[in-house]
């Protein structure tokens, strides 16, 4: 234990003694001041090409897919318009939007010096090309998974395929079978991808190098076609009780005519389910790297202001992303966990057919209609 912290304090020693040995180097880099919020946004958002972790100049090329109005398809490596080059292919000119454009980050055609926006642009991004690689990991393990179950039926499996096991185990009883009852087998498909899918985007996002980084659950778009899919297959496979206890609520008349009050507040209460799925997936995940990143820009601020303070800041904002991380990935697992159970209690909630008790009372009531005058008055009486 004594020589551990020896060894800390021996580090923390040759982190400050190192300050003025950078001040060279952070008064060259003076003119080149750093933008938080830039930097920030830059590392979250999307992008043409896979950045090489800590060398920014390099990126791993993507294809790049445009059609230009009356020009055709144009495909080519994102590689030829880094750093601010312009590719001429074939007369038509493509550059990445500067900074200053209305088209910030954007593949752009420059005509007689002005940019516009390609017809069609589906090229293959960062966040694409994390997509088909997270469907290439869940796939490939799942499969890996139920392969060796065909080859060892009696057995356990061990190690990182106990790992999915369990997982499995645990989703699907605790989450999919305990609210869905007989109805789970139904949707356990579904639900099953979307944790998966979920969990493994956000363990790549956390990873630094390549096929991890892309900040896929961090980006609204992503997060809404998930929430969006949960909406389609909570309405579609609707029962007939659903719709009717949203367009015809067991409610007083005058709530639904002649103007339809809780007709609308369930509508509007429809909508709002995607859009909480939406939101609370988006900001967990964006304010999680958002926090690592901050954490990691106090090196370089305190460093600019003073090298021994960003020598010494250094220690602190390591620890302090380390256990940030670590954080994160329970909240990977998290995060995926209650998208899948606020899903699966939202498909459960229509799938409810009509109680017994109300089936009963219908029952009840249809018998008295068709009975006479005076068995009606003594089946009354009775109750």
């Amino acid at each position: 234990m004594n020589r551990i912290v020896r060894l800390l304090i021996l580090a923390l020693a040759l982190i400050v003694s190192a300050g003025p040995a950078f001040a060279t180097e952070t008064e060259k880099e003076a003119e080149e001041a750093l933008n938080p919020k830039e930097t920030i946004f830059e590392h979250l958002g999307d992008g043409y090409g896979w950045e090489v972790p800590f060398n920014h100049h390099v990126r791993m090329p993507l294809p790049v897919i445009v059609k230009v109005k009356d020009g055709g398809w144009h495909v080519f490596s994102s590689k030829r318009i880094d750093h601010g080059q312009t590719y001429d292919d074939n007369g038509t000119l493509f550059r990445l939007a500067g900074k200053d454009s209305e088209f910030k980050g954007k593949v752009v055609v420059v005509k007689d010096g002005k940019e516009f926006k390609p017809q069609f642009d589906i090229s293959i991004t960062k966040n694409v090309a994390a997509i088909f690689i997270t469907i290439i990991v869940v796939v490939g393990l799942l499969l890996w998974l139920a392969s060796w179950h065909k080859r060892n039926p009696y057995k356990a499996p061990r190690k990182g395929l106990g790992f999915i096991e369990l997982l499995v185990t645990f989703i699907y009883d605790s989450v999919v079978k305990s609210t869905l009852k007989d109805k789970a087998p139904k949707f356990a498909p579904y639900l099953m991808t979307v944790f998966f899918f979920i969990f493994f985007m956000n363990i790549l996002g956390l990873v630094v190098v390549f096929p991890g980084g892309a900040n896929l659950t961090g980006n609204i778009a992503v997060t809404l076609v998930l929430a969006i899919l949960t909406f389609l297959v909570t309405n579609l496979f609707a029962t007939k009780h659903y719709w009717k206890e949203i367009f015809w609520p067991d409610v007083p008349l005058w709530l639904k005519f002649p103007l339809p009050i809780m007709p609308m507040i369930e509508i509007f209460g429809m909508f709002t389910k995607p859009a909480a799925l939406t939101v609370r997936l988006f900001a967990n995940m964006m304010g999680g790297h958002m926090i690592v990143l901050v954490l990691t820009l106090l090196i370089f601020i305190f460093a600019a202001v003073n090298p021994v303070a960003g020598g010494a800041t250094t220690v602190v904002s390591v620890l302090f992303s380390v256990f940030m991380l670590l954080i994160d990935v329970l909240v990977s697992f998290i995060q995926a966990y209650v998208f899948t159970m606020l899903s699966t209690i939202f498909i459960s909630l229509a799938q409810e057919h009509e109680h017994k008790e109300d089936e009963a009372k219908k029952a009840e009531k249809a018998h008295l209609k068709g009975a006479t005058a005076p068995e009606a008055v003594t089946a009354g009486a009775n109750n």
